[in-house]
């Protein structure tokens, strides 16, 4: 039988369309999966005013084998993302006074989390590197992680370095399959598992380019780059707010390109004039006003 690949979905599916038995059902398993996923059979069926075995084609009806298998795929669920599954938006006065207040806060935080945990010597020379490179292939798999290695493109090549941004994962490979001793790969991964970017890492490597991962310690991607710029990813158990990974990656980020941009000295300033120029010919010269838009 085939294997319910989201049970959850399964159940909202059941609960709107199935018998009136399903609908029942469903609808106490998604009330309360925490109960179902640890009762007996019997107790299922009594709660839900039905017998045993129509406990049991409920189950089959879901795609699973029967009660047992229902219940693992249930917990499963539970484990993974269950914290979604029931939790309540705060009432518009408590929203009023604290969403600017924990956007701010958390930002900060793992702001300062993640600066105490940088190695900055060896960031200083990571940036020594990255300013003498023949070309720089930036990248990063998904949200947070491929933005990253966007905006590292954005931040070099205004410093006169050739950098590319990949965040498809074919490219990645396609790419790092044509580094030379001369490219250096600048890998972000939130989790540090991200296949793709992982594989394109060892694929770089195996060319003999410099290999720098900006991950979790211990995780995959850190083992397969040639150095570590640690961070981690903690988050404060608000999952209606975005995630403040965002904010520390960028100042690592932030914190890269502004040492890369001391080692290349006076040779950036050009480019940056000349950008300055450019830009500023297309709208109000203010000078105060940042590079770019």
């Amino acid at each position: 039988m085939k294997t319910p690949a989201d049970i959850i979905t399964r159940l909202q599916m059941m609960a709107q369309d199935g018998t009136k038995s399903d609908r029942r059902l469903a609808g106490m398993v998604l009330s309360d999966p925490d109960f179902v996923s640890k009762a007996a059979i019997s107790e299922i069926a009594t709660r839900a005013g039905i017998s045993e075995p129509t406990v049991t084609r409920f189950c089959r009806n879901l795609g699973c084998d029967g009660l047992r298998d229902f219940k693992f795929y249930l917990a499963q669920a539970i484990a993974i993302g269950g914290q979604y599954l029931s939790a309540e938006p705060p009432g518009s006065d408590v929203r009023d006074q604290r969403i600017a207040a924990a956007i701010t806060e958390a930002a900060i935080a793992a702001i300062q989390r993640a600066i105490a945990m940088l190695p900055m010597p060896k960031l200083i020379e990571v940036a020594e590197r990255i300013a003498v490179s023949g070309n720089i292939l930036c990248i990063g798999s998904g949200g947070i992680s491929s933005m990253m290695a966007t905006e590292m493109q954005n931040r070099l090549f205004r410093l006169g370095l050739s950098a590319l941004a990949q965040v498809d994962g074919q490219l990645q490979r396609m790419y790092a399959s044509v580094a030379t001793p001369d490219t250096t790969v600048l890998a972000f991964s939130v989790s540090g598992y991200a296949r793709s970017t992982v594989e394109a890492v060892q694929v770089a490597r195996q060319y003999g380019a410099t290999t720098i991962a900006v991950t979790p310690p211990d995780s995959a991607l850190a083992k397969a780059a040639e150095t570590l710029i640690p961070f981690q990813s903690l988050e404060d158990g608000n999952i209606y707010k975005p995630t403040s990974s965002r904010y520390a990656l960028l100042a690592i980020l932030d914190i890269i390109a502004t040492a890369t941009a001391e080692a290349r000295g006076p040779k950036a300033l050009e480019n940056l004039r000349r950008i300055k120029q450019s830009v500023y010919t297309l709208k109000v010269a203010d000078p105060r006003l940042p590079l770019g838009d």
